[in-house]
């Protein structure tokens, strides 16, 4: 299945976005281990919680999209179903 650029441009932003999640996560912890473990954790944990809700958001773009083209298919088959009855 070929994908169009806005589910490339998604795609690609995902992954970049997994990549900023790990990678600033332990920057996160390698920069607050200095002030104590626990603020260190809590806070690595706090920026995971939100980063995900990004990530869930950009998810959440892809499966809109889906659902926009499964509406539209569904719109013309109906509409043929219509006029195929009516006439």
């Amino acid at each position: 299945m070929q994908k169009d650029i806005y589910e490339r441009i998604i795609s690609f932003l995902l992954g970049a976005s997994w990549a900023i999640v790990l990678f600033g996560a332990l920057l996160t912890f390698k920069t607050f281990v200095l002030f104590g473990l626990g603020l260190a954790l809590f806070l690595t944990l706090l920026y995971i919680i939100i980063s995900l809700f990004l990530i869930l958001a950009l998810d959440a773009f892809m499966v809109n999209k889906h659902r926009l083209l499964e509406a539209k298919k569904q719109t013309k088959l109906l509409e043929k179903l219509y006029s195929k009855h009516t006439k």
